[in-house]
């Protein structure tokens, strides 16, 4: 069994950053891909970030060059760091981890609201 919990949201002001982590624990793992995805009013979850164990990234364009995804895998952890952030950040915010034998695991979510 795995679990996976994010941690980090909360109320923020537009222009002000916030940063999010995500800890997978349980049994050993064989992670190949960890991202952090939203959900947003209304819309669809979509992909925000994500990152490879080999250090490959790749953002959504609403956040290039505001949010950087990194991981530490020795803890199995993953961050956003969230820049400059937009009334259109609101969302809350997943995180997902797949794992080679068992496949895809998410976090209960983080709400992450942006004021004007």
């Amino acid at each position: 069994q795995v679990q996976v919990v994010e941690s980090g949201g909360g109320l923020e002001q537009a222009g002000g950053s916030l940063r999010l982590s995500c800890a997978a624990s349980g049994n050993s793992f064989r992670i190949n891909f960890m991202g952090w995805y939203r959900q947003g009013p209304g819309k669809q979850r979509e992909l925000v970030a994500g990152i490879t164990t080999g250090g490959s990234t790749n953002y959504a364009d609403s956040v290039k060059g505001r949010f950087t995804i990194s991981r530490d895998n020795a803890k199995n952890t993953v961050y956003l760091q969230m820049n400059s952030l937009k009334p259109e950040d609101t969302a809350v915010y997943y995180c997902k981890i797949h794992e080679l034998i068992r496949g895809d695991s998410w976090g209960q979510g983080t709400q992450v609201t942006v004021s004007s």
